[in-house]
């Protein structure tokens, strides 16, 4: 598990999405916690020193808008998924967010879904989950407080 989160909190350059901080998650939701936290929704316990970290850490929370990383869990690889934008379409089963570069994504609804915030048309998310086959299931969705 601790290598799981260092690998994924090593790819914070990759995958950092802006200004969603929530509380720790519940531990069946530990993958996607680690994922938000590479992707700067979550703060690293402990975060990385220094000035230029926090100047990097602050470039890419600012500017990641989504992304795949593929980590090794206990039952194989597993592809985590996150994605900052805006929701244009939420039902009981599914979410939908723009990034600001155009990109879409639909997310069905997990079955273990978290929400964090009130999630509606119009505002701003940080959305973490799993791709299992052709869908992408959302497990946790941060709402961006303001």
């Amino acid at each position: 598990m601790r290598r799981m989160k260092m690998t994924v909190l090593g790819l914070a350059g990759l995958l950092a999405l802006a200004g969603c901080a929530a509380p720790a998650a519940a531990p069946d939701l530990a993958d996607e916690t680690y994922a938000l936290t590479a992707a700067g929704l979550e703060e690293p316990q402990p975060a990385p020193t220094g000035e230029a970290s926090k100047h990097k850490r602050a470039y890419l929370r600012k500017n990641t808008l989504h992304g795949e990383i593929v980590v090794q869990g206990k039952d194989g690889p597993k592809t985590l998924v996150v994605q900052r934008g805006t929701v244009t379409a939420t039902d009981d089963g599914s979410l939908s967010v723009k990034s600001t570069d155009g990109f879409t994504q639909t997310w069905t609804k997990a079955e273990k879904f978290t929400v964090r915030g009130d999630l509606k048309t119009g505002v701003e998310v940080g959305v973490a989950g799993r791709k299992e086959g052709d869908k992408t299931l959302a497990r946790l969705v941060v709402v961006k407080k303001k």
